[in-house]
């Protein structure tokens, strides 16, 4: 037999042996063992959520908003507002927050948070040039943050069922009750302050409705969580699972 024939078949034979061998190892095509639900590590799920899908659409709705129509613009803010001004209007806003913060440490019968609350506010307000400037946590008056929720979860009060509200973000039952009570001690105090009575009407209403707006992007220029920012698949479950994880520790503490 020619050398070249025999080099050929010995060839052929190599290669069908192999072809046998490699048909004979590879296992049979096996369906998914595990769906995507049980791949969801299981610590994440374990706040009750029963209008999941509702709070889904509200989550997207968020993400759009935000994307299309808030962040631009908070970027418009931070572009035209030089950063001195930009810090003096959160020290503002959050010397205002500090009468939330005061009643509700009352609520939960908490002396020292009350005191040190306070002081904060007396001291931001008068030295602090009306809460332009925190002078107060520099002369070791701690800041506290307390809300008629965290007041709530102090008493005994379940979370309730998690909640995404729109604009708002995460939430839950009780959460959202606790705003509704703070918004509406906020808006009394704002009646005992009786800015109608020193001005018209209108002009006191356009004043009410620009400082809300600037207290919101004011607000959302300083949180720098994005929407599906993290590239986590289950981001609406790790979402749900941390804001609840730092409302139990908040309320702890």
């Amino acid at each position: 037999m020619p050398a070249t024939i025999r080099r050929v078949l010995i060839a052929l034979a190599l290669a069908l042996s192999l072809s046998g061998c490699a048909t004979t190892t590879l296992p049979p095509e096996q369906p998914p063992m595990h769906t995507v639900d049980e791949i969801k590590d299981e610590r994440v799920n374990i706040y009750e959520d029963p209008w999941e899908g509702f709070n889904h659409n509200l989550y997207n709705f968020n993400y759009y908003f935000d994307k299309y129509f808030f962040l631009p613009v908070v970027s418009g803010y931070e572009f035209v507002t030089p950063n001195i001004v930009q810090t003096g209007v959160s020290n503002f806003f959050a010397n205002i927050v500090e009468l939330r913060n005061f009643t509700n440490s009352v609520f939960q019968l908490n002396g020292t948070k009350s005191a040190t609350t306070l002081g904060r506010f007396l001291t931001n307000s008068t030295i602090g040039i009306g809460g332009l400037f925190d002078v107060a946590t520099p002369m070791g008056l701690t800041p506290y943050k307390e809300d008629f929720g965290q007041t709530l979860g102090y008493w005994g009060s379940g979370a309730g069922p998690y909640l995404v509200l729109p604009i708002l973000g995460p939430s839950n039952v009780r959460d959202t009750t606790g705003f509704l009570v703070d918004a509406g001690i906020r808006y009394g105090v704002s009646l005992a302050i009786d800015l109608p009575h020193h001005m018209d009407k209108d002009t006191a209403n356009a004043i009410e409705i620009g400082l809300q707006t600037l207290e919101a992007i004011d607000k959302r220029h300083n949180e720098k969580f994005r929407y599906f920012g993290s590239q986590y698949p289950f981001e609406y479950d790790m979402i749900r699972f941390f804001y609840n994880k730092k409302r139990d520790f908040e309320i702890m503490n």
